[in-house]
């Protein structure tokens, strides 16, 4: 079977910085890289940026847009006129290409997020380049994915990628930013997330004045999309001829090595797609059982509920500190966990006058802290007393 490739080219890349003006060269570039690999066989999925910078451009604006109307106007504007180039450019080379704006509400529910996959399947199948962007016209705060480096890491998990690409404005990952401190070292491979520590990686957030996004970001994305089996690599947008390089087995830019374990497509869209409605606190053994047993969790080591929570919602998990140990859909509301906390499950039909789900959240619903694309929450947490079994979606 045909690899899949998704490439997440940054507005740093696609304009130039003094003006931003699109940089066409690089565009040109892309295009042709991206046209060539299909030709050869790679389905290839494009992420771009750049709706907002080519809007501002287009109207003459000075300065990023601070409100959220003015902003999804100005996307409105440049969104289009971005396509066109696109649109020529991949047309002089007789290369289809479809147009598909997301927003994290597209893949919320879980109906919505099958049909997301198999609209990519099918363009893939026909041939076809998607080029996929955040909808910033109708997103709002809620609903946004923040950056087009986590969509990007979202969308090659959800058509099952075999390689995300991330451009950026600098050669690979660096210890420090190289642009500031002559003795940052390069970093060429990343085997896990715990080894960035190890080199005391410093981030910083994207120069340009155009884009939204950083070094940080990429990481994140990276750590969601390795976790779903995908190989990463950061390298320079500069120079799409260096995908076809990379590919090769050219050691260019960063490269993040992919998780071999099986892979839960389910809990990974519990964990980084579903935005959590509300938290719960737990007992240090509630934490313990769920972090080390793999077990689900009961009503009676939860000792706090925060949120306004409805049954089937993700909620946060937490420990006595309020530290993130877990995220999960629960099998009750907020009101109701209020009445049930601390109890066990043969109370539940007692206190709410009917016969609920004896879980507050089934193992096969709860994704432990180790699969979540949080910086920093790695302490292990969660659960109660349930057997655990299936597959671990684990980062």
């Amino acid at each position: 079977m045909s690899q899949t490739i998704v490439v997440k080219i940054g507005t740093s890349s696609l304009t130039q910085s003094a003006t931003g003006h699109l940089a066409l060269s690089t565009l040109a570039a892309l295009v042709e890289t991206l046209t060539g690999l299909q030709k050869q066989g790679y389905r290839v999925v494009l992420v771009s940026s750049g709706a907002v910078g080519v809007g501002r451009d287009r109207l003459g604006l000075t300065e990023r847009p601070r409100t959220i109307a003015l902003k999804q106007a100005v996307a409105a504007v440049g969104q289009g006129r971005l396509m066109r180039v696109y649109d020529d450019l991949f047309s002089t080379l007789k290369q289809p290409i479809a147009q598909v704006l997301l927003t994290r509400g597209d893949l919320v529910q879980r109906n919505g997020y099958v049909n997301v996959y198999n609209t990519f399947q099918q363009l893939l199948k026909l041939g076809v380049i998607p080029i996929v962007n955040e909808n910033d016209t109708v997103a709002v705060d809620e609903l946004k994915f923040g950056d087009n480096d986590t969509l990007s890491a979202l969308v090659a998990s959800l058509v099952e990628a075999d390689w995300l690409f991330l451009l950026t404005d600098v050669d690979r990952l660096y210890s420090a930013d190289p642009r500031e401190n002559p003795n940052a070292q390069p970093i060429s491979l990343v085997t896990n997330m715990e080894q960035l520590e190890e080199f005391q990686v410093k981030t910083g957030d994207s120069r340009s004045g155009w884009g939204t996004g950083g070094m940080i970001t990429k990481i994140e994305a990276a750590r969601i999309a390795t976790g779903s089996g995908v190989r990463t690599v950061i390298t320079e947008g500069k120079f799409p001829q260096n995908l076809e390089k990379i590919l090769q087995g050219e050691a260019i830019g960063t490269q993040f090595e992919p998780h071999n374990r099986p892979v839960n497509a389910r809990k990974h869209w519990i964990a980084n797609v579903l935005v959590p409605m509300g938290k719960i606190y737990l007992d240090a053994g509630a934490v313990r059982a769920i972090s080390q047993g793999g077990k689900s969790l009961l009503a009676a080591g939860i000792t706090q509920v925060e949120g306004g929570f409805n049954l089937q919602d993700s909620v946060q998990i937490c420990n006595l500190d309020g530290q993130e140990i877990a995220r999960g859909l629960v099998n009750y509301s907020q009101e109701e966990l209020q009445k049930i906390k601390g109890l066990h499950s043969d109370k539940i039909p007692e206190i709410l006058g009917y016969e609920g789900a004896e879980t507050v959240i089934h193992r096969d619903n709860l994704v432990v802290s180790s699969s979540l694309s949080i910086t920093g929450n790695r302490q292990q947490g969660t659960g109660n007393r349930e057997q655990a079994t299936g597959k671990n979606f684990s980062l």
